[in-house]
């Protein structure tokens, strides 16, 4: 059988520290060549709407640990103006609606293991990565969290972060925060364009950004930064490394819409930076992550999305196989006996 699993269901058998592991798991194994995966790439189609396109992401990855995953998302994507900022928006189908899933298979076999919703995997895979990077990034006595951001990606970092700093205070900013102060900052925003600025940024502080990037100013001014991971090139052709987050590939490339929209353009790079240190790197001891109690630090995921969703959904399935949780699709019904 094939377990179709739901988000309800990843939501009763994932627990934050049981992500936060397997990914810890998936980034050791991706350094040491045990993992693989791609980044994340984006097709882009313009719809008769000529504020929309459309965006049909994927990303993927697996492991000689026996799983392979692949993310699919399908969306109507646009901007909007409220209250002065400007933020991205999509749906499938009707707003409110979305479209995620996630396909396991098992590598020994190449069986369909399983099919999952990946609203809730994606709350707790994110929020992992943030308290992965504060675990390693952030100073010890941290008690203070600004967050930029208040909806379920807000909620799940609360969750997650509080599993790996004593966080006794928390200040939320919904719109126009002038000044966020926090040992850790975290940025949980769908906005279209920066919102950590430079001039809120204070010796000691934890940065992490989750959408609404941080300014230039801020950029500047990190002392310190971890990333997480970097996807490997093709083999063969190490010219197509790249650490962006991700690739984009449009229809209609000359559509003016595409100048409109940040994702009509070139992915940023993720850090990239010289002084950056790996999780490999920290996690073996090779290098420390803050080195001084003044630095102002930053971690991010790099672009190694593929990696985390094999680990994350392998978590997922064999919790909600030892619960009797989910719903069975007989294996057959995704067979077939002509060979492709």
């Amino acid at each position: 059988m094939t377990l179709l699993i739901d988000n309800e269901t990843v939501a009763r058998v994932l627990t934050p520290a049981a992500v936060r592991g397997a990914l810890e798991s998936a980034y050791r194994d991706l350094a040491s060549g045990e993992a693989v995966c791609r980044p994340r790439i984006d097709i882009r189609i313009p719809t008769r709407d000529p504020a929309k396109f459309y965006q049909w992401g994927s990303m993927e990855g697996g492991s000689t640990g026996g799983y392979f995953a692949i993310r699919m998302k399908s969306d109507v994507v646009y901007e909007r103006e409220y209250q002065g900022a400007r933020t991205r928006e999509k749906y499938c189908s009707r707003p409110g609606r979305y479209c995620g899933l996630v396909f396991l298979t098992d590598v020994e076999t190449g069986a369909p293991l399983a099919i999952i919703n990946d609203g809730t995997l994606q709350h707790l895979r994110v929020a992992a990565d943030s308290a992965i990077g504060a675990d390693m990034m952030a100073r010890e006595d941290c008690r203070t969290l600004g967050m930029l951001g208040s909806g379920g990606m807000a909620e799940s970092h609360v969750e997650s972060l509080l599993e790996v700093r004593n966080i006794e205070r928390i200040r939320a900013f919904v719109r126009r925060a002038r000044l966020v102060t926090g040992d850790i900052l975290a940025a949980c925003t769908d906005s279209a364009i920066p919102v950590i600025r430079g001039e809120w940024l204070a010796p000691g502080m934890h940065v992490i950004s989750i959408g609404g990037r941080p300014d230039d100013a801020a950029r500047a001014r990190f002392d310190r930064r971890l990333r997480l991971g970097t996807a490997p090139a093709p083999v063969g052709r190490p010219e197509l490394a790249t650490s962006d987050e991700y690739l984009g590939y449009l229809a209609r490339p000359k559509d003016p819409r595409w100048g409109a929209h940040r994702m009509g353009k070139r992915a940023p790079q993720v850090t990239g930076r010289g002084g950056d240190v790996s999780f490999d790197d920290v996690a073996s001891g090779r290098e420390r992550g803050r080195t001084s109690r003044e630095q102002i630090t930053y971690s991010e995921r790099g672009n190694v999305q593929g990696a985390q969703f094999f680990a994350i959904a392998a978590a997922a399935y064999e919790a909600a196989r030892r619960a009797g949780l989910g719903r069975d699709l007989p294996t057959d019904w995704f067979l077939q006996d002509i060979r492709d």
